[in-house]
């Protein structure tokens, strides 16, 4: 090999070398304690994005963790956590994914009918790795689960519930708050219906279950209805419908004896 290409193929390596050492950056995970919402990360963001040389900010609001992708020549571990703590709010904590972190959740179930249905909820989320308790409640349709969210998520959990053939959806308190639930045709079965419905006025929150052919919807009273939403639906080409009423196998078995 002559001089000239042994120069040639030091540049292109140099070159190389400088690209990747530029793109390299420093890790920093923290936990964020009063990050509850979306909003909130947003702030957080916002915070930490001041500093010089933030190349990306990613968060787990389940959690409560931020991570920050840095340039270590400009900028530090420990300037990311004095801008935090200057909010008085944001301040962070060390963070490792040994930690237990504990959280709740309440789930409405609207075909969870009777005990049959959940006795199979206690069994089948209650051996998820990382679940604490499952309660559910039969009169109001919904459950409520602790769980460690370092070891699973609350959309880990409707993802099993929904593979079990619920259509779970976030339950609150509120007397502002109320739940539909619609069937809907197989072809509209999909994350397009959900992300549809997610977007209508007063919807918190929707699922799609592909085994009933489902959609379960989360909503403020104050904004829509349940009579509102199916026309919404309608109108975007999903033809909701109303479920009959339900006869539990389990009713039907009782009164049988």
């Amino acid at each position: 090999m002559n001089t000239k290409m042994k120069k040639i193929i030091l540049t292109i390596v140099v070159a190389i070398m400088t690209t990747v050492g530029a793109t390299a950056a420093d890790t920093l995970t923290v936990r964020v304690k009063g990050m509850r919402c979306e909003e909130c990360a947003h702030k957080v963001g916002n915070v930490i994005r001041k500093n010089a040389g933030i190349q990306g900010v990613d968060f787990n609001i389940e959690r409560r963790t931020v991570t920050v992708a840095y340039d270590g020549s400009k900028t530090c571990a420990d300037s990311i956590k004095s801008a935090l703590a200057a909010t008085g709010r944001y301040k962070s904590s060390p963070y490792s994914p040994t930690d237990t972190i504990m959280r709740g959740i309440g789930l409405r179930l609207d075909d969870m009918h009777c005990m049959k249905c959940a006795n199979r909820v206690i069994q089948r989320v209650g051996g998820m790795e990382g679940i604490d308790s499952v309660a559910p409640n039969l009169d109001k349709h919904y459950v409520f689960i602790r769980y460690d969210a370092n070891r699973t998520s609350k959309g880990d959990i409707k993802e099993v519930l929904s593979g079990m053939g619920f259509t779970p959806v976030n339950y609150y308190t509120s007397n502002k708050i109320d739940y539909a639930y619609f069937l809907i045709p197989e072809d509209k079965v999909n994350d397009d219906t959900q992300e549809t419905a997610l977007a209508l006025d007063g919807v918190d929150d929707a699922q799609v279950c592909a085994r009933n052919k489902s959609l379960a919807i989360t909503y403020v009273k104050e904004e829509t209805s349940e009579e509102k939403l199916i026309e919404a639906l309608q109108a975007s080409g999903i033809a909701a419908k109303l479920p009959p009423a339900h006869v539990c196998d389990e009713k039907q078995e009782n009164s049988a004896k």
